[in-house]
């Protein structure tokens, strides 16, 4: 392991200068990566989550309409309901539960 100094990059996105620190190519170098940051940390970061925003697509759920047992009203409920169970409108199951 070398000595490290700080070093002064330009980031491929943005073109704002950042610190790659003594600490940073150290830690670089015990994880075995050879290449030094192309972007700075907030370019990085903003990269990393809409990486992870696009490799989850938002998951729809199934709705089912029901009657609710207590007040009678119509609502949708994200299970499908059993015919020997009562289902209850957000209203009426918390009440319920209080």
């Amino acid at each position: 392991m070398g000595a490290f100094v700080d070093k002064v990059l330009v980031c491929r996105d943005c073109g704002s200068e950042f610190t790659f620190s003594a600490g940073e190519q150290a830690f670089y170098e015990e994880r075995g990566f050879v290449n030094e940051p192309g972007r700075c940390p907030e370019c990085r970061r903003s990269r990393k989550q809409q990486r992870s925003v696009q490799a989850r697509p938002p998951r729809q759920r199934e709705m089912y309409k029901v009657i609710c047992a207590e007040c009678g009203a119509e609502t949708e409920v994200p299970f499908k309901p059993q015919l020997d169970r009562p289902v209850f409108c957000r209203e009426c199951f918390a009440n319920r539960r209080s």
